[in-house]
């Protein structure tokens, strides 16, 4: 779901607001009640919701842990193959 930069040309209230796509913009501003609320350009912004994503299932994984056993050596090998 997007998520929008607004601000009021009255007052000078700053937030963010997250809308779907769809929904219709506001222009009420929560803090003076003028309809001076107004959107600004700014860098795309989103959130990811749902099970999937690095948030909700992968944070408390270390991938750097699994990199660092994946690449240890074997204990069957010699001294002297070439494997390492």
């Amino acid at each position: 779901m997007p998520i929008y930069d607004y601000q009021c040309t009255s007052c000078g209230y700053k937030t963010e607001v997250m809308r779907k796509v769809s929904d219709a913009g506001t222009t009420v501003c929560p803090e003076c009640h003028q309809e001076t609320f107004q959107k600004q350009v700014s860098a795309p912004n989103f959130q990811l919701n749902g099970t999937g994503w690095y948030a909700t299932d992968f944070k408390g994984s270390s991938p750097a842990a699994k990199k660092t056993e994946e690449s240890a050596p074997a204990a069957a090998c010699g001294t002297g193959c070439a494997c390492h």
